[in-house]
């Protein structure tokens, strides 16, 4: 089969690698007709994550058909339509057992495209099948079905539930690309007095107006003093800090009201200075977190019933031997203006641009 490999910092390739195989009897091998390119993927393309080794098949996040399953896999069978989640979970473990999923400890959490062959190929091992995979309603597309696997429940579990966004909250979203874009699209079920978008990009700011928010600003003081004016100098509720950079970590330190709440949802690659000189009497609580995926059934559900903005992420669709190209695009988001770039279509163009 094909698969887009990772050969170390900087170096990637679609290549011919063997074809995956039933390991374990909890395994299902998915047929894969729909992926997305993460940043997370980006992260380990520029050498940010050491454990993934050369020779890893990248991505963690697909829709396709189970064409084969181990002895002791109970929930899906051949000719299913899934969701491959992100996460991998045994069920049994005491994180599993307890829905923190992403903790698991049988060989579980974040496994695809990390520690083991990932999702960015023709065919995916699936370990512990029954809690990885969810079957999907005919009604729902494959290409908005994908945002689910990993960026939904990312930004709704480590940003709002971690969060604590509630009902008349001012809540700050730093970081306007898929996740955060994600955060402001969920927060909004909760009900909040404004959302405020923070990023550098003009379009990406376009796209949180569309979904939802209330004010937008450029990084920096001009977004300080946005909030600080809007809350009376009082400070945000919530902020949601979705780009994994010190400086934008540290800014949304400064931007949290007291009693406040910080949810880190970026995959830092440095480390960030934590003002405590600052921060300690001001009763913040800072969360950060890997996403469990324990909300994807309710997301899932959600999107069937047309609740979910999925698809106005999706930018840019590639057939599924394009890869390079899809990463291409997606590494120059400033140039190319993607957000979600989807692969898997048939198609005959090499490009299809989706107007959200």
């Amino acid at each position: 089969m094909k698969a887009l490999v990772f050969h170390g910092p900087g170096k990637s390739a679609w290549e011919s690698v063997a074809d995956p195989g039933i390991q374990e009897a909890t395994d299902a091998i998915v047929r894969v007709d729909t992926v997305t390119i993460c940043g997370t993927d980006l992260h380990i393309l520029k050498g940010d994550v050491p454990e993934v080794t050369p020779g890893t098949v990248l991505g963690h996040e697909a829709v396709g058909e189970i064409v084969e399953v181990g002895s002791d896999v109970r929930t899906v069978r051949p000719g299913d339509r899934v969701l491959v989640s992100c996460i991998t979970a045994c069920g049994r473990c005491r994180f599993c057992r307890e829905g923190a999923y992403g903790q698991c400890r049988a060989d579980g959490g974040w496994i695809l495209g990390h520690l083991i062959n990932g999702t960015q190929a023709e065919y995916v091992r699936v370990p512990h099948a029954d809690l990885s995979t969810h079957l999907l309603p005919g009604a729902v597309d494959s290409k908005d079905a994908v945002l689910l696997a990993d960026i939904f429940p990312t930004a709704y579990e480590v940003g709002v539930l971690n969060g604590r966004v509630r009902p008349g909250d001012t809540v700050v979203v730093v970081g306007a690309g898929p996740v955060g874009l994600a955060a402001i699209a969920t927060a909004r079920l909760f009900s909040p007095e404004k959302i405020i978008a923070v990023d550098l990009a003009p379009a990406r700011l376009d796209a949180a107006k569309r979904l939802g928010a209330d004010a937008v600003a450029t990084a920096g003081e001009e977004a300080e003093q946005l909030v600080s004016d809007l809350t009376d100098g009082l400070g945000a509720d919530v902020v949601v800090e979705a780009v994994g950079v010190p400086e934008s970590f540290e800014m949304c330190t400064r931007m949290v009201r007291p009693g406040g709440h910080v949810a880190n949802v970026g995959v830092h690659g440095k480390p960030a200075t934590l003002h405590l000189e600052s921060l300690w009497i001001k009763n913040v609580t800072i969360t950060t977190g890997l996403v469990d995926t324990h909300s994807t059934p309710t997301l899932l559900r959600m999107m069937a019933a047309g609740r979910l903005p999925a698809a106005s992420l999706i930018t840019h669709t590639f057939p599924l031997d394009h890869m390079e190209e899809a990463y291409d695009v997606f590494a120059r988001a400033a140039d190319t203006g993607a957000l979600k770039v989807v692969l898997g279509e048939p198609q005959h163009d090499a490009l299809t641009v989706r107007t959200p």
